[in-house]
């Protein structure tokens, strides 16, 4: 999967609606992205931006600075490993959003996310990112898992250890 947190000048979120008869995460609100095509699944921007155009209209030209900035892990009934690319950029709220039928859009305040109805995972990420991603442009890796049944996940920096400073 890829998705984006996409900021506007006022640091709200745009995030989709979810209807209550989906069967994957019924009425919650979701970041804006989807499912990697088989043509992108080397290039996870690409289909972050596909997704994006799909669900709000939004062209990529009208996002500004999409960076990946969290790759999410997890392993689904002990034999798929699932991975999930999560972008951060910003766009303009001034720009008109076309509503697919995924769901409604709706903007949120980013201090207020975590007091709506959002995923573990959207917690999980929106916790670091406020706690340390927004301070740095480093790529964190999170590996997901349960700890006494709740849901948690494990970050480290994502870095190049053949860089010079180790020779």
């Amino acid at each position: 999967m890829a998705v984006a947190f996409l900021f506007n000048e006022e640091q709200e979120v745009l995030f989709l609606q979810k209807k209550q008869q989906d069967t994957f995460l019924a009425g919650f609100l979701v970041p804006i992205g989807g499912h990697i095509e088989g043509d992108e699944m080397n290039e996870p921007q690409k289909a972050c931006f596909r997704e994006n155009e799909e669900e709000t209209g939004l062209k990529k030209d009208y996002i500004e600075n999409l960076t990946l900035r969290y790759i999410l892990l997890r392993i689904k009934d002990n034999q798929e490993i699932r991975i999930q690319y999560v972008f951060i950029g910003s766009v303009s709220k001034n720009n008109t959003l076309f509503e697919s039928d995924e769901g409604s859009l709706s903007w949120v305040g980013y201090k207020d996310i975590l007091d709506y109805n959002v995923s573990a995972t959207t917690k999980e990420i929106v916790k670091h990112y406020d706690q340390v991603g927004k301070y740095n442009e480093k790529v964190n890796v999170g590996s997901m898992k349960s700890l006494k049944g709740n849901p948690e996940i494990t970050w480290g920096p994502l870095e190049d250890w053949e860089l010079p400073i180790f020779t």
